[in-house]
């Protein structure tokens, strides 16, 4: 069974422990705010200039001047704080963020990244993507493991325009998760369902496979 964008995201909030700072991009890092544990204490960031996003609203309760960086609306929790882009990038090329979530288009084996720009199309700019990538010590990439055509986005070397080099930490597609460990993707759990025989046929770049790989748990 291929995961939804929502179970993605579900399966991603696992990864995210009591007293993050955390960054979500925009797509389906956004998702993630809406699976975290009730349990713990969490800080959304987002680099248009707030600390403390809650989940999305439902539907009647958008607030339209609170959004995030992709211009969705969303919730402020207790204690929310807000703040000019200047301080939001000095926080991230401060270190300050403990965990990265960022959308792809391309991951490469050695955790290359490209998630900003497809040459002919017209876009509005690498936003706060080639900060994070460049300062964050820890990246967490959700994704779909094909495009559209069919055709593997985890490759041995990325086609598109960089985002970041070598930065990469993490993917959890809807077919998979995966860290890169010596320039491989080494795979680390599967979607309930999906065979390792059909991640490495959507695999285009080295698959790393040890033991039995178990299905993830949501």
């Amino acid at each position: 069974m291929s995961l939804s964008k929502e179970q993605i995201a579900q399966r991603i909030a696992k990864e995210v422990k009591d007293g993050y700072y955390v960054n979500l991009g925009i797509g389906i890092p956004t998702l993630v705010a809406n699976f975290v544990r009730d349990d713990i204490e969490v800080e959304f960031q987002s680099e248009n200039g707030i600390l403390g996003m809650g989940p999305f609203p439902f539907e009647g309760e958008e607030d339209p001047d609170l959004i995030n960086a992709g211009k969705q609306t969303i919730t402020a929790l207790p204690g929310a704080s807000f703040f000019d882009s200047a301080t939001s990038f000095s926080m991230i090329r401060g270190q300050h963020v403990d965990l990265t979530i960022l959308g792809a288009m391309e991951v490469a084996q050695n955790g290359d990244i490209a998630n900003w720009k497809i040459p002919g199309k017209m876009v509005k700019g690498m936003g706060g993507a080639m900060d994070l990538v460049a300062s964050a010590e820890n990246i967490i990439v959700a994704m779909m493991h094909t495009n559209r055509a069919g055709e593997s986005k985890l490759l041995k070397e990325c086609s598109l325009p960089l985002t970041g080099v070598n930065c990469v930490k993490k993917i959890v597609t809807n077919l998979a998760v995966l860290e890169i460990e010596h320039n491989r993707f080494k795979l680390l759990e599967r979607a309930p369902g999906v065979s390792v025989e059909e991640i490495q046929a959507a695999t285009q770049g080295e698959l790393l496979v040890e033991g039995e790989i178990p299905e993830m748990k949501l």
